[in-house]
């Protein structure tokens, strides 16, 4: 596992741990639900009315709050359960962008993904929500098998038609956490990453030490590209730490969830893998598939400083010093390569 002082310590642990709850909720864990909730009758007509042989909804379950949404189980007479996300707070975006990212690692035909059944607004409470499949997580993953599907998934020929055509993207804008993620379509890679990933981040700081260091770095990104192999857009979960991976019971395969997708370069994958918990196994297995390539250590720092920032802009300053530190080194490390 990656040790970067910068990309893995004790302390951004302990505060990504205790916002996990906030940022993304563990979905379809029997053992957090209570029972008896109040379901919404609109979500059940949906339900009873949309899904066939869903029969009609006997019981619900909350699975708890986060800062913008609440989670359900919906229990039908027909053996089905869905697992809902409705929130009074959030525009479209969100969930547009949530149901069209699972649409999308669905295509890739890779890793197991929640089905998506419907998306759209609350008439009555003003609201929106999003209708899922309930699948039962549990148990430990499978370091090899997780390897090998990711390397599947990051292998997969986009069926989008603009990654396809070799742009960067996504369909729609979507979100990482609470942050806004702009996704329009670049044709190329570094200049998407400088204007959309790490730009986008550094305005949201308003911090001006922050953005003078990214004022040194950003118009240098081609350097750190210069030993990668030819990069092709792919499907990225985008957000893929411990909380968003689990194990299905039913079938001990890998399963993801809460993305926050865009076709871009499968490296960019592992800017959260200092919260994801991968062993030597899963690198093995992954690396079967897909080898590292020329300067991955230092694109890895570019790509862990994106989700840093937006830890900053999601959390405070409790992540300036790791902001700041990457920063610095990666501007180092520029002027060091480039004497």
């Amino acid at each position: 596992m990656y040790n970067s002082n910068f990309a893995h310590n004790h302390h951004a642990t302990q505060l990504r741990a205790r916002h996990a709850s906030v940022m993304r909720r563990g979905l379809f864990k029997e053992d957090r639900f209570s029972l008896n909730a109040s379901p919404s009758s609109e979500i059940v007509t949906w339900i009873e009315k949309n899904v066939q042989d869903a029969g009609s909804v006997i019981s619900t379950q909350s699975h708890g709050d986060s800062s913008w949404s609440s989670t359900m189980l919906y229990n039908t007479s027909s053996g089905m359960s869905f697992f809902v996300k409705s929130s009074g707070s959030v525009d479209m975006t969100m969930f547009k962008g949530e149901a069209l990212g699972l649409l999308a690692l669905a295509d890739a035909d890779a890793v197991r993904v929640p089905k998506v059944y419907h998306y759209g607004d609350l008439k009555e409470s003003r609201g929106t929500f999003i209708v899922m499949e309930a699948l039962k997580l549990g148990g430990q993953l499978n370091p090899k098998q997780l390897g090998h599907a990711l390397a599947r998934m990051h292998s997969a020929a986009p069926k989008d038609s603009h990654a396809a055509q070799g742009k960067f993207g996504f369909p729609v804008d979507n979100t990482i956490g609470g942050i806004p993620q702009p996704n329009a379509w670049m044709d190329d890679w570094v200049d998407f990453f400088r204007d959309q990933r790490l730009g986008h981040q550094l305005r949201l700081t308003g911090d001006i030490t922050l953005q003078r260091y990214g004022d040194r770095l950003l118009p240098h990104l081609d350097h750190f590209f210069e030993g990668a192999q030819p990069i092709r857009p792919c499907i990225l979960h985008g957000d893929l730490w411990s909380g968003n991976m689990a194990a299905c019971i039913d079938t001990g395969e890998a399963v993801t969830y809460d993305p926050a997708c865009y076709y871009g370069h499968h490296e960019a994958e592992w800017g959260m893998s200092w919260c994801a918990g991968f062993n030597e196994t899963f690198w093995q297995s992954y690396r079967e598939v897909i080898p590292n390539s020329d300067g991955w250590e230092d694109r890895r720092k570019l790509y862990t400083l994106y989700h840093i920032l937006n830890h900053y802009n999601l959390f405070g300053r409790g992540y300036f010093d790791q902001a700041e530190g990457l920063l610095k080194t990666l501007v180092d490390r520029h002027t060091w390569r480039h004497k």
